[in-house]
């Protein structure tokens, strides 16, 4: 039996790479949502292969009467129409585990970038300031030492913690599911309330999908908890902060940096506050999408197309459509 994969076609997505690794049994159409090309692969389509994409609706279903799985190339679902998806009964399934060591070191990049000040070091060579104009007050921060805490504690914050340990660093976490203590102590980490994590950490970390609990989970009011000298690493979703009340933040001192991979607004605006910070180190949602993970996503994707053809359970359903 054929297994016919439709691919969203994508800048993200290596094109070639897929073809090259898609198993024998499987038939694959790229096209972009919207094309001809794509709309007739969609009505013989088994499995839907791609980036969440809010195109991807109602009725996108009924076009496709044979779909039996959209499979996702990333870990975040929040531009997926979940209910139509159920409504459809058609489990979306994010990508197990293909980029949490990508988006890890991205995180501990970003912590590093921001506590070293890399960008304004850079432009003041580039510029020829050496060493700056005020060496005696610039403040320079190591890791090993420190206290990181790290909100959502899946897959990518897992990972954060284990390297976190590498630098030196005391771990703490909070989320809603809390490890047993023999898994703590094997991961070395400890639970702590959100407001003590926010409170005591000298880095805050964020590792959570973005819901209607979590958006703006970081406002005003998180942030007044941070100490000043604190900073705030965001390679989730952008709206999971409030932007707004971070620039005002940064602005004012009330922490001291952050490192942002993801905005409220992607791409942002260009009259974005955040742009004209010293405090801020920003990378244009790249964290997970690397040349060496590219194999793993569509690795993860196409076993669990097979999966479903031959009548399997897929893996990774999204929680929201689990069970």
């Amino acid at each position: 039996m054929t297994t016919r994969i439709i691919m969203m076609d994508s800048a993200l997505s290596a094109t070639e790479i897929a073809r090259e690794m898609l198993p024998a049994g499987c038939d694959l159409v790229v096209a972009k949502p919207g094309s001809p090309e794509f709309a007739a692969a969609a009505a013989q389509a088994d499995c839907l292969v791609g980036f969440g994409d809010p195109a991807i609706n109602d009725a996108f279903y009924r076009t496709a009467p044979k779909l039996k799985l959209v499979q996702l190339l990333s870990a975040g679902y929040d531009r997926c129409d979940i209910e139509a998806a159920r409504r459809a009964g058609v489990p979306i399934c994010n990508n197990g585990g293909a980029n949490p060591t990508a988006v890890s070191e991205h995180a501990i990049m970003l912590m590093l970038a921001v506590c070293r000040r890399l960008v304004w070091q850079h432009r003041n060579v580039a510029a020829g300031r050496w060493r700056g104009n005020d060496l005696a007050g610039t403040k320079l921060c190591e890791l090993r030492g420190k206290t990181l805490g790290i909100i959502g504690l899946g897959a990518i914050g897992k990972k954060v913690a284990r390297l976190g340990n590498a630098f030196g660093m005391a771990v703490q976490y909070y989320d809603l599911a809390r490890l047993s203590e023999d898994a703590e102590d094997a991961l070395e980490v400890r639970f702590r309330l959100m407001n003590e994590v926010l409170r005591t950490s000298d880095i805050v970390s964020l590792h959570v999908p973005l819901t209607a609990a979590s958006r703006h989970m970081i406002g005003a009011a998180e942030l007044r908890q941070m100490k000043p000298t604190a900073y705030l690493i965001n390679t989730c979703r952008g709206p999971v902060v409030d932007e707004v009340a971070l620039a005002e933040a940064l602005a004012q001192g009330v922490i001291a940096g952050a490192g942002l991979d993801v905005f409220d607004q992607e791409p942002p605006e260009a009259d974005n506050p955040l742009f004209r910070l010293d405090n801020v180190v920003l990378t244009p949602h790249f964290a997970g999408p690397t040349w060496d993970n590219q194999q793993a996503r569509f690795r993860n994707a196409f076993d669990n197309c097979q999966r479903v053809t031959r009548g399997e359970k897929p893996l990774w359903v999204i929680p929201e459509l689990a069970g």
